[in-house]
């Protein structure tokens, strides 16, 4: 793809976002994308919405499960960036239309409490640069369609990353602990929708240990003279299948001693 084919795809991508109609997957249009366009037009989506007056809170990082990677073939994780609009409140009810197909998925955040970047950076400098470790849900979306309806192919990890890693919308639950109160590995989420039990999931879902995903995160970034930040919001990948969220859904995420999260849709 060239520079242009990026910013026509990114500019595609805020038109489905803002009228609610899904575009076709890029990975049709575009068969010899590669996984550095697909950055590309994330970056390119995200320059677009920063000047227009959004401010960047944080990251996400995406598909840290076995289970999602081997569905999407791939052997890595990905990543998105988080804006201030994404940011609801605990108990909050997401407006109507706010979303095109929205789900969700349990999460361990990490709040940053310095600047930290280096493709070197170890385990220990993570863990030094984290102020509390919080739960939260994250909100999905997509601004692509899920699947061709002509051929039946599925969305890739291109399109996926391009649509800046289905990325939509965070929930901080009001708890917060340091790194070294809880085994994050053995931390659970029991998440209910309207009351019933959809997913449960650990911690150790996410590459054997959340921590590992920020390294991840971080080692990545620096390929582009990136970092985190302090004060930034990481989300550090879903330990359970995404849950769909249709119109009037109530969740209910239980993290046991590690807090609880709620969230409604309208």
């Amino acid at each position: 793809m060239t520079p242009k084919d990026h910013r026509a795809a990114a500019l595609a991508l805020l038109d489905a976002e803002a009228t609610r109609r899904q575009i076709g997957l890029l990975s049709l249009a575009h068969p010899g994308m590669t996984l550095d366009d697909a950055y590309a037009v994330q970056a390119d989506v995200i320059a677009l919405k920063l000047a227009a007056g959004r401010h960047r809170v944080g990251w996400k990082i995406g598909l840290t499960s076995r289970a999602m990677q081997e569905a999407l073939k791939i052997d890595t994780p990905d990543s998105g960036v988080l804006l201030d609009d994404m940011v609801f409140q605990d108990g909050a009810t997401v407006p109507k239309n706010r979303f095109i197909q929205p789900r969700v998925e349990a999460e361990i955040a990490f709040l940053m409490a310095h600047d930290l970047s280096g493709a070197s950076i170890t385990r220990e400098e993570v863990i030094a640069a984290t102020a509390h470790v919080a739960p939260s849900l994250e909100i999905l979306d997509t601004r692509i369609l899920r699947s061709d309806p002509a051929t039946g192919q599925a969305r890739i990890i291109t399109d996926t990353v391009g649509d800046n890693a289905a990325n939509a919308g965070v929930v901080l639950g009001p708890q917060r602990h340091t790194l070294d109160s809880h085994d994050l590995r053995r931390v659970g989420a029991i998440v209910k929708r309207d009351g019933v039990v959809e997913e449960t999931g650990l911690g150790a879902g996410v590459l054997d240990d959340p921590v590992t995903g920020i390294l991840w995160l971080v080692q990545r970034l620096a390929r582009y003279g990136q970092g985190l930040s302090a004060g930034d919001i990481v989300l550090s990948g879903s330990f359970i299948r995404p849950i769909e969220a249709p119109p009037g859904s109530r969740f209910h995420a239980d993290f046991g001693t590690f807090g609880q999260v709620t969230l409604n849709f309208e």
